[in-house]
């Protein structure tokens, strides 16, 4: 008995080949950490007449992350802010280091009738600015009212696609499309959408932000 012992003891310090040794399991990779986006414009970001929940930069948080999109939407709107005031704010909003921003400026301008050109020499150093701090953009167009007459609409209209072309970002044409001229889609006053504007809104260029999103962030 006791030699049958003593093999088996030298066995196990020799080490059965049938034998398993359990590891310490490694710990789980750390989950990454959602992408950072800025919606930066005026009253029609930043939910003028709007229950909080019903704001654009919600509804569209919530939009692409249904659709699988691990995602923050930043509220950077102002009610009130024409290009220059979003130009006055760029650096405070980019304080938060978001990684992509929407560009929704311009219906002020256009309203008050402010020189096209103003508007255009303001979106570039927008433009300029969030180049420099590598945030990757979606640029949103916006159109003038018809009171102006064509000469007007025609150095609006084309801020958008030239500055589009010339920074070698994205365009979406018109924030307001599908919602601008459809009175059940907006507020009393007729220029800001309603809840259901909103919506209206999202799904329409929900495509394009989640285009955005698909290319890599320029920053971690």
């Amino acid at each position: 008995m006791l030699v049958n012992a003593l093999a088996a003891l030298l066995a196990l310090s020799l080490g059965a080949p049938d034998i398993a040794w359990a590891q310490a399991p490694s710990a789980p990779a750390p989950a990454p950490a959602p992408r950072r986006l800025l919606a930066f414009g005026d009253s029609l970001t930043a939910g003028y007449g709007l229950a909080p929940e019903d704001t654009f930069p919600v509804k569209l948080e919530a939009r692409l992350q249904a659709d699988g999109f691990k995602v923050t939407v930043a509220n950077g709107g102002f009610s009130g802010d024409t290009t220059s005031g979003g130009l006055a704010r760029v650096k405070w909003v980019l304080a938060d280091h978001p990684q992509y921003a929407l560009i929704e400026f311009g219906a002020n301008d256009a309203l008050r009738g402010l020189d096209p050109q103003l508007a255009r020499a303001n979106l570039v150093k927008i433009l300029e600015r969030m180049k420099s701090d590598g945030v990757r953009v979606l640029l949103i167009g916006m159109r003038p009212p018809a009171n102006w007459g064509p000469d007007y609409a025609q150095a609006f209209d084309s801020i958008y696609p030239d500055l589009a072309k010339q920074y070698g970002v994205p365009l979406y044409p018109f924030f307001l499309e599908g919602v601008a001229l459809d009175p059940a889609l907006n507020q009393r006053d007729g220029l800001h959408p309603n809840a259901g504007g909103v919506d209206v809104i999202v799904q329409r260029i929900a495509p394009a932000v989640e285009k955005l999103l698909r290319t890599k962030p320029a920053k971690p």
